[in-house]
């Protein structure tokens, strides 16, 4: 299967795709304690809600073994628990042991380090998997699309929630302004912390360089899975669903 990386190598952060991976762990783990401030106060408060309208409209349920890959601090695993009403199944994968630290704080599910690329999780174990705004963080595309497919059961659902840069326009005008500018800039004031300042700052940069919707699509329905759409929400939210066959 060809490979298909979500975006070039960033070469003001690390020199090749090799070093991606150890310079993400690195400044995830020392930006962690600053993570859950900057996504309630930089998202407005909008998060949590919007989370949980997302999965339940797509079609997460009660009873549901859910793989909440990329997890971070928690936020779409404490909506999914959200939805549930419990924590008892769900699972967060997280290669940052920093915010994996973070998320315990919060959540008493099973935790696992590691990435998306390579899961250690057996065959087809989840009813539900999740990703929230992390595509742009794995090496991968293929890989971490066919371990998506691997882990789930068949005719089970997968839901990427992520941000899509407008092409043109008024939008990606003021996404520029706010994500590249002034996110950054009030991050590193209200936080004092230069790795939260540069955390955000990169977040600009795999924004603006994430490969577009269309191949998301396509990786998806390359390694078999079905059903596959693309929503776009006020023309910068995106919500990329699928299913595995039976």
């Amino acid at each position: 299967m060809k490979s298909q990386r979500p975006h070039l190598p960033l070469s003001d952060y690390y020199a090749t795709n090799e070093d991606k991976q150890t310079f993400l762990r690195k400044l995830f783990d020392r930006a962690a304690p600053h993570y859950e401030g900057i996504a309630k106060w930089g998202w407005f408060g909008s998060g949590q809600f919007y989370r949980k309208w997302a999965l339940e409209r797509v079609g997460l349920r009660p009873g549901m073994a859910v793989l909440d890959v990329a997890s971070g601090t928690g936020p779409t695993a404490r909506a999914i628990r959200d939805v549930q009403g419990s924590e008892e199944m769900i699972t967060c994968l997280e290669p940052s042991a920093g915010m994996i630290a973070e998320s315990k704080k919060q959540l008493s599910c099973e935790h696992i380090q590691a990435g998306a690329d390579k899961m250690p999780l057996p065959d087809e174990s989840f009813d539900f998997l999740t990703m929230g705004f992390a595509l742009r963080h794995v090496d991968d595309l293929a890989s971490a699309f066919s371990e998506f497919y691997r882990v789930i059961k068949p005719g089970a659902k997968i839901m990427i929630m992520d941000e899509t840069l407008p092409k043109k326009g008024f939008r990606r005008s003021l996404m520029k302004l706010y994500f590249k500018h002034m996110l950054p800039w009030l991050t590193k004031i209200f936080t004092r912390s230069q790795p939260a300042h540069e955390m955000m700052a990169y977040y600009w940069q795999t924004l603006e360089e994430m490969v577009p919707p269309e191949e998301v699509v396509a990786g998806l329905e390359a390694v078999g899975f079905q059903q596959v759409k693309h929503n776009l929400l006020l023309g910068m939210f995106s919500e990329y669903t699928a299913i595995r066959p039976q």
